[in-house]
């Protein structure tokens, strides 16, 4: 679902960044990631599951425990098909900060990387300063190129379908009891969806965007149709 309260200049100017950016050609040099974040709830069970029998199914008591939160980092390469995982105790500055340095080193050759994220406060420059130090922060903050998506503008981070796509095929309706068993999960999943090479077909471009919501290009005027 779409929610657009309020269509003004700033909406129109971060929309036609982000879409402007997924509709440069496969550059490996360039890479274009999108990136967000998932809060988990943890869950254990009272009771263990029945074991599977003949002519019976596994069963599993409808009793659980909560065991607490956790957060997941999700991040996509979409034109390349590249998938990252990053369970993480808290979504926290610190997290994000450990985030983005893995993915600087996950792209030793890229001349300059394409974050695109929403604006949440720890999505910037300080979270990094923070944890590594003004100067290592400073370095490795520059690594990226960041298009921050508007605001109620999550829809246009590709990283949402990701997440669609990891809590129907990892998390599904299993119980998860711990991070240690949230990591070894998300490893897995990470290595069959990288082994598949998945990769997102987005269609949503300017053209599209100027068509659906009615301004016109280089100014934010509403057409008269």
């Amino acid at each position: 679902m779409w929610c657009v309260p309020e269509l003004n200049e700033r909406y129109v100017a971060n929309m036609e960044d982000v879409l402007a950016v997924y509709e440069k050609p496969y550059n490996p040099e360039q890479p274009v990631i999108c990136l967000d974040e998932k809060p988990i709830t943890l869950h254990g069970e009272v009771r263990p599951a029945t074991v599977a029998q003949p002519g019976r199914e596994a069963r599993r008591d409808s009793e659980y425990e909560r065991r607490g939160t956790a957060n997941a980092f999700l991040a996509v390469e979409p034109k390349a098909g590249k998938h990252f995982c990053f369970p993480t105790p808290d979504r926290s500055g610190f997290q994000f900060a450990q985030v983005v340095l893995e993915l600087v080193m996950s792209y030793p050759d890229a001349k300059k990387i394409h974050l695109v994220m929403d604006n949440l406060n720890i999505h910037s420059k300080k979270s990094l300063t923070d944890a590594f130090g003004l100067k290592m922060g400073s370095q490795v903050w520059r690594r990226f190129a960041i298009h921050y998506t508007p605001k109620h503008g999550s829809w246009l981070n590709q990283a949402e379908i990701e997440i669609g796509i990891f809590a129907r095929q990892c998390l599904g309706k299993r119980r998860i009891p711990d991070l240690r068993t949230l990591r070894r999960q998300c490893k897995a999943w990470a290595r069959r969806i990288n082994k598949a090479g998945t990769k997102i077909d987005w269609k949503f471009d300017r053209k599209a965007a100027r068509k659906t919501f009615g301004y016109k290009r280089n100014s934010f005027m509403r057409s008269e149709n």
